[in-house]
Parts: C-alpha cells; sequence; structure tokens
C-alpha cells in the first residue's frame, strides 16, 4: 500500500473491505482482451523499484551489508481466518482448481475496461504506482489494471466494507480519509484503529488469499475511490509475479554464467527483477557513469560500444551491466539498443541484499569473465587472488 496506518503495523488490522457505492455516472464496463502497451518507455533509473511486492526472501545475517541493515521490511502476517470461514474458502478454491481440458475449455479472462479521461488516467496511475500491490505490473498489465479500474464515488459514513463479510473488490483512496474500525471478541462495539488515506489500498488480502474482511472501514468524508473487482485482481495483479518469475526463470537458464544456479537461486533472482523497455538508438547504459544496475535482455539486440567500436553483441538471454554491480567500477562501456528491446533489470542493493551466493557463481567463470574483460579493457588482476 501507498501507507501503512500502525494499527496494519502491529498486525490488529491486516486487511480493510463497500456495501453498494455510487458508481459515477458513465463508467460502465466494456470487454477488452487487454491494453496494448502504452509505447511510453522506461528507462532503468526511471522505472520502479525492483524489490518484489509478492515474496520477501528470508535472509540472514550474511546476506546483508552494514549499510542496508536499517533498510529492513516491515512483513505483515495474514490474518488467520475462523473455523467455519475455511469451510467455505475450501469450496471457493476447489472450484478455482478445476481441471480444464478438451471436454472443459478454459475460458480467457477478459478485462473490463472503463472509459476514462486522459486526467482521470493520470490520476489513478499516481495512486497505482505509490501502492505495492502492483509493483510486480509490467507497462502493458499496468495499462490494462487502469482501464479496470471502476471509479466510484461515496459520501460521509458510507460503510465501505463490514468485518466478516467476504470480498470482492479492493479499493485504492484518491480524495477523502477512511475510519478503520473493529469489533474485537467479547465487546459491543466497534474500535477505532486508524485512518486511510489517499494513495493508500485496502480490501486486498480479502481478494489474494480468501480470507474474511478483518475490519469495517467508513468513509470520513465525501470519497473519490478506484475499485478493482476480484476477477481483474486474480487474473491481472495476482498472477502478475507467477508469470513474471516464470519468464524470468526460463531467460535466466540462457544466461550461460548463471546455469550452475539452483532452482531457489534461480527464483530468489527471478524475483527481484524488473522490466524496462527501450526503443532502436536508446542508451541503455553509459560509459563513465557509476553502474548500479544488472540486465538481462528479454526481447531484442543491444551492442556494447568503446572507443566507437562495437565490442560485445547482446541477443535473447544475453547480460550487461554485472562487472559494475561486482566491483563498483564505472560503466566499461556504452551499451545501445539496436531494436525494439525489453530488460528485466535489477539493482545494485537487491544485488547485493538477496544475491550473494551468485557472486560466488559469477566468479566461477573466471575464462568467460577474463575474456569479457579484456575486451572491455579492465583489469583483471583481482579473478587470480
Amino acid at each position: 500500500m501507498g501507507n501503512v496506518c500502525e494499527c496494519q503495523k502491529a498486525e490488529i488490522v491486516n486487511e480493510v473491505s463497500l456495501a453498494a457505492p455510487v458508481v459515477t455516472k458513465g463508467s460502465k464496463g466494456k470487454g477488452a482482451t487487454g491494453s496494448s502497451s502504452s509505447g511510453q518507455k522506461a528507462s532503468g533509473s526511471k522505472a520502479a523499484s525492483s524489490n518484489s511486492s509478492t515474496v520477501v526472501p528470508q535472509l540472514t545475517e550474511d546476506d546483508l551489508d552494514t549499510e542496508d541493515e536499517k533498510d529492513d521490511d516491515v512483513v505483515e502476517e495474514m490474518p488467520q481466518p475462523s473455523e467455519a470461514y475455511m469451510s467455505r474458502a475450501k469450496n471457493r478454491q476447489s472450484v478455482s482448481a478445476e481441471a480444464y481440458g478438451e471436454w472443459n475449455k478454459r475460458k480467457k479472462f477478459v478485462a473490463p475496461v472503463y472509459p476514462k479521461t486522459a486526467e482521470q488516467k493520470e490520476r489513478i496511475t499516481k495512486v497505482i504506482e505509490s501502492s505495492f500491490l502492483f509493483s510486480s505490473l509490467d507497462i502493458e498489465d499496468l495499462e490494462t489494471v487502469i482501464n479496470a479500474f471502476q471509479e466510484v464515488s461515496v459520501k460521509k459514513g458510507t460503510v465501505i466494507i463490514r468485518q466478516g463479510d467476504d470480498g470482492d473488490r479492493l479499493y485504492l483512496i484518491e480524495t477523502g480519509e477512511v475510519d478503520v474500525m473493529k469489533k474485537f471478541p467479547g465487546e459491543k462495539e466497534n474500535k477505532f484503529l486508524c485512518k486511510m488515506h489517499p494513495g493508500d489500498a485496502f480490501g486486498e488480502l480479502a481478494l489474494m488469499y480468501n480470507a474474511p474482511r478483518a475490519a469495517t472501514v467508513i468513509a470520513a468524508d465525501d470519497m473519490l475511490l478506484w475499485a478493482l473487482d476480484r476477477d481483474s485482481f486474480t487474473n491481472i495483479v495476482r498472477d502478475a509475479a507467477a508469470k513474471k518469475r516464470e519468464i524470468f526463470e526460463e531467460s535466466l537458464k540462457e544466461v550461460r554464467i548463471l546455469e550452475d544456479m539452483d532452482p531457489y537461486e534461480r527464483s530468489k533472482l527471478s524475483d527481484a527483477l524488473r522490466t524496462a523497455t527501450y526503443e532502436d538508438g536508446d542508451v541503455i547504459i553509459k560509459e563513465g557513469e557509476t553502474g548500479d544496475t544488472f540486465y538481462i535482455l528479454l526481447e531484442g539486440a543491444a551492442e556494447a560500444i568503446k572507443n566507437d567500436k562495437v565490442v560485445m553483441e547482446y541477443k535473447k538471454g544475453g547480460f550487461f551491466g554485472e562487472l559494475a554491480l561486482l566491483k563498483d567500477q564505472p560503466r566499461a562501456a556504452t551499451v545501445v539498443a539496436k531494436s525494439h528491446v525489453q530488460v528485466a533489470y535489477m539493482d545494485r542493493k537487491s544485488f547485493k541484499r538477496l544475491l550473494g551466493p551468485v557472486e560466488q557463481i559469477l566468479m566461477r567463470n573466471q575464462d568467460n569473465y577474463r575474456k569479457a574483460m579484456k575486451q572491455l579493457g579492465l583489469d583483471t588482476k583481482y579473478l587470480d587472488k
């Protein structure tokens, strides 16, 4: 979420779910198979943070540099549903786990599209970018999600979600605030826990984990919300991390110096990667600049240029930028896109915190490194230490 209220940090509220809010006029949904990329380019420096919102690796002290210790993430625990609710959840899960085949073909998901002005899209994009829930989405999925959000206006005092109910939507706050209330066992009245503000999201855990609404959320003002339905969330947001991991793991298998990684290491690396796109002629990294990002080429072609000469060419599965991460050196060459390019990338902080063992794997292939470093004019003496 954009901001986490103190009640959530204390694990009193782990997710907060409108009975029937007023839907803004002119926002009737239309079917679509998903939006194409908006054409927006994302550079390594401007793309979203690479920390994964869906999988938090279990780190040991050896995995962390001293300078990173103060940045440890706070992880909330999931609420524990009642036995009665778990019985209902099992029934739902058995349906979602239904087998598919020629006799029962799975229907292709069609995301709804709610018409929005350019200004509305810009506003919802700002709200989404502040929420970790959507950090796994690439540009195309992000556009699809934006189209699937439905504008909802509520009046002050409206009960948006009620404790114990099944959840069918999550909400992002654009304007106004909500009060989060919870009734504890043995108590007759709801207890005020916290307020949530513009940029915050609530209601997602009921969709992610089939858990009941853990608290009641009431509009403290006249408000403007954006609502995302369960099907859209499940098919776009929740599955985005799994789809991303599958694609990245397949690409990582093609990276020669990482071929000795075990499945856990490969999965760990995949969860830390994000994507960015470049067009023909775009500079991905520039010679002389301090390197803080490692790249894997997912599609397209690129080349490394030094002293006006092409010293290396990259195709799908190729990688670059790892030397600067390992040795804290400035970029030794400029890498330029030679077509439409999609890359997966990981910044220095994630590399140090998550991939200590991978550094050792990289150093095992010293022959490959000597060749590459000599081509780039780098010192190879440290490889003999």
